[in-house]
């Protein structure tokens, strides 16, 4: 009730939007937001969405006629516009700035989530985030790929915790993918942990290979979170309950 939804004045301007696909919908918030707004609807829906995307409209558009002539899909080049909505890899990030750079924009890119643990975590905080790691795994900047632990803390026990989710190796691509690094990692007599269907590796980076877990120690956490706070802009969420962090929120609540 505190917005005025479209805005006194409003002059509607045909928004494009090119939709990511690493979950289903993912375009969904971008397509609402730009209708509420009164704008008109220009969409490149993702291949993977299979027309889920454009079945939701249909469903909209039977509540409300009104929309249908305010959404418009294109599965070619997109012409037109007045402004820009692309979510993508790092990769197509570049070229949509190429692109698209001349017009009022937002472009996303990719970023992930990471987990920072204290060691007073109970089993249930552990399994729900094992829930955050392997729960669209490799798909989507709220998929946890990196944890932070205390100096000293039993890594034996997380594996432990985790278990439940072995059945993973029968996964044909995350199998291949687990096989590939650990062969990697062994050829190259880089260190790791294995508890047969995930990896841990200690390393700097925030963003993991699939069925790799990137872990690494910390000794004092508010200099951890000085250091997060630099690196944000890759980093979509932080799972943790140390409330030492911006963007942080509880185990299992991730995705």
């Amino acid at each position: 009730g505190n917005y005025q939804l479209p805005a006194e004045n409003h002059k509607p301007k045909r928004i494009a939007v090119i939709m990511a696909g690493n979950i289903p919908l993912a375009g969904f918030h971008d397509f609402l937001c730009v209708l509420i707004t009164g704008n008109f609807f220009l969409g490149k829906p993702s291949n993977r969405d299979g027309g889920l995307m454009q079945t939701l409209v249909e469903v909209l558009c039977s509540i409300e006629p009104s929309f249908s002539e305010k959404i418009t899909f294109s599965e070619g080049r997109l012409d037109g516009f007045d402004a820009v909505i692309a979510s993508g890899s790092n990769n197509t990030g570049r070229y949509f700035e190429y692109y698209f750079g001349k017009y009022p924009n937002i472009i996303r890119r990719h970023r992930n989530s990471i987990a920072v643990l204290d060691g007073s975590e109970t089993e249930e905080d552990i399994k729900a985030l094992a829930n955050d790691i392997f729960s669209y795994f490799g798909m989507g900047c709220r998929n946890v790929s990196k944890i932070y632990v205390p100096d000293g803390y039993n890594l034996n026990r997380f594996f432990e915790i985790i278990e439940p989710w072995n059945h993973l190796r029968h996964h044909n691509k995350y199998a291949n993918n687990y096989d590939y690094h650990q062969s990697v990692y062994l050829m190259n007599k880089i260190p790791f942990l294995d508890n047969g269907f995930a990896l841990l590796k200690d390393d700097h980076e925030i963003y993991s290979p699939l069925a790799v877990i990137f872990y690494e120690y910390y000794s004092d956490i508010a200099i951890l979170a000085a250091d997060m706070e630099n690196r944000m802009s890759n980093i979509q969420c932080i799972v943790s309950h140390t409330k030492a962090f911006r963007e942080e929120v509880s185990f299992g609540a991730s995705q």
